[in-house]
């Protein structure tokens, strides 16, 4: 088999294990409590020629 071949039959059957424990998963050790900023350095304007730009070339 080349590169990027598969086996068809084994592609059969697949299960897969989405039992999850939830008194061992704590979602809220990701939350965020705080401010996040961004600054880029270029203008709306450079930003909307920028998005222009790359909608002309797809």
């Amino acid at each position: 088999m080349g590169f990027g071949s598969y086996d068809e039959s084994e592609q059969d059957n697949q299960s897969i294990d989405t039992d999850l424990d939830e008194e061992s998963v704590d979602s809220r050790e990701t939350d965020h409590q705080g401010r996040i900023e961004f600054e880029n350095g270029a203008s709306n304007d450079e930003l909307i020629d920028r998005l222009k730009d790359i909608k002309d070339d797809g």
